[in-house]
């Protein structure tokens, strides 16, 4: 059979300009490791990625005859485009089966199938099924028998088994890179933050934690970890062909003498290529640790810092504290890694003075890059879960701006997006700042990174991003 897999565009409009600063940022993983279990059944697959693309309907009706089902990975900033995508092809073709996975197909999918006008819906990971629910649709199969299948029959929404997690990661076979050598990756703010070819890579799936305003936990339901062996393996396939590779794990220093051990590995096996990791916990900052990821060839790290304020941390359920978030900075700069954080405005418990404290810290914190956006409650997330409780957002909502409007925080959703969008200019115009990044950039001898930042700050000024 043929598939088409499609990474539908996310839906800036709604969601704030800010998300148009990670077009070509990654390649979509899900997609292409449900490509790769795919292909290993014997079947053909092409990958359309929207968020590498522009979006064009034509090109995706013009792909129908030869296609014979339709994948979507569903996320809640592109539903409505997930939505649009679907109802498309229906238009064009209303007896192509549509097949949906994701976050949202997991975290509501009958609601999903509905939303999006799908036929079939996959709860949690779809590397061990998706074949059988290709068996299902040659006839050879019964849908009802899959877990973790939810379908449409007669109009009907109907289900199989439940969901059952892949305990054993290393059983999944590798992402079909090789369906997205079309595009170009390692983009942020609209210009490569690499000098060469670029991917990203998982080594373990979920998260050891449980942040309020996070739904990774309820997406993927457990922490596991893939072994190093097949971890090396993975890298000993793409050292030869990529430049960049971002590990884009939740906590990728949670287990430190596992993440010491890959790093060591790597350093032995003479690699030539450089490292992203895109989430570490400022509490497993070991700078014993950050010196040897330098020397393998890591050259950025990024922390979820949140906030300038120990309450806020704590509301978060964070488990860091401000004397974390410090030490963890400063020892990612004195190894020589271009270091990002994130802070996010909106908490319910916030006030001026909060916020005030939060841009504080960004500009007297050694950042190369500081990242501000709004609290959004996400369905799944426990600060969601909460919002419904309280009747302030429906159960049918999966996306919910920050907004004293509807009673979830101190401010409205436009002063946040003032507050985010002076901050982002106050941060990355301060003197200091480009004397210190014009001066880095040579003792890096990388300028990839500021101009990056560079570039972003014109494009978020200019209101593109």
């Amino acid at each position: 059979m043929k598939f088409l897999l499609i990474n539908p565009p996310a839906d800036y409009e709604i969601y704030g300009k800010s998300i148009a600063a990670y077009r070509n940022y990654a390649p979509p993983l899900g997609l292409l490791y449900i490509a790769r279990a795919l292909e290993d059944e014997g079947h053909n697959v092409e990958i359309i990625d929207f968020e590498a693309e522009d979006f064009v309907e034509e090109k995706i009706i013009r792909n129908l005859n030869s296609t014979d089902v339709l994948g979507l990975t569903v996320t809640a900033y592109a539903l409505k485009n997930a939505a649009k995508i679907s109802n498309l092809v229906k238009q064009n073709d209303q007896h192509l089966p549509i097949l949906t996975g994701g976050p949202l197909s997991t975290i509501q999918p009958e609601q999903t199938l509905t939303d999006i006008n799908a036929d079939i819906c996959v709860e949690g990971e779809g590397e061990k099924i998706v074949g059988r629910i290709a068996k299902a649709l040659e006839g050879n199969e019964n849908l009802n028998d899959i877990p973790g299948v939810h379908y449409k029959e007669n109009n009907i929404i109907k289900k199989g088994p439940s969901a059952e997690l892949i305990e054993d990661l290393d059983s999944i076979s590798f992402p079909a890179r090789h369906l997205v050598e079309k595009y170009k990756y390692g983009f942020y703010g609209g210009v490569s933050t690499s000098k060469g070819k670029a991917t990203s890579m998982v080594t373990s799936r979920g998260c050891p934690y449980n942040c309020r305003f996070c739904c990774v936990n309820t997406i993927t339901k457990r922490y596991r970890l893939r072994s190093i062996d097949n971890i090396m393996k993975e890298l000993d396939e793409l050292h030869h062909k990529y430049y960049y590779i971002l590990l884009f794990d939740d906590n990728f220093l949670d287990n430190k003498k596992r993440a010491e051990k890959i790093m060591d590995m790597i350093i032995e096996r003479g690699y030539n290529f450089e490292l992203g990791i895109a989430g570490v916990r400022v509490s497993d900052a070991d700078e014993r640790i950050f010196y040897k990821m330098k020397k393998a060839g890591v050259v950025s790290i990024a922390f979820g810092i949140e906030s300038g304020n120990q309450d806020v941390l704590d509301f978060y359920n964070k488990k860091t504290t401000i004397d974390q978030i410090e030490r963890a900075v400063k020892l990612s700069r004195k190894a020589g890694l271009f270091t990002s954080g994130s802070f996010i405005a909106g908490a319910p418990i916030e006030t001026k003075e909060h916020l005030k404290n939060t841009f504080k810290m960004a500009v007297t914190l050694p950042l190369d890059r500081a990242v501000f956006t709004h609290l959004r409650y996400l369905k799944g997330s426990d600060l969601w879960r909460e919002a419904v409780e309280a009747g302030k957002i429906k159960e049918h909502e999966y996306l919910v701006k920050a907004d004293s409007k509807r009673g979830l925080g101190n401010f409205s959703y436009e002063e946040l997006d003032k507050w985010v969008s002076n901050a982002d200019k106050r941060f990355f115009l301060r003197p200091g700042y480009l004397l210190t990044q014009f001066f880095l950039t040579f003792l890096r001898k990388d300028l990839t990174r500021f101009k990056s930042a560079f570039y972003l700050l014109r494009n978020r000024l200019s209101g593109k991003i």
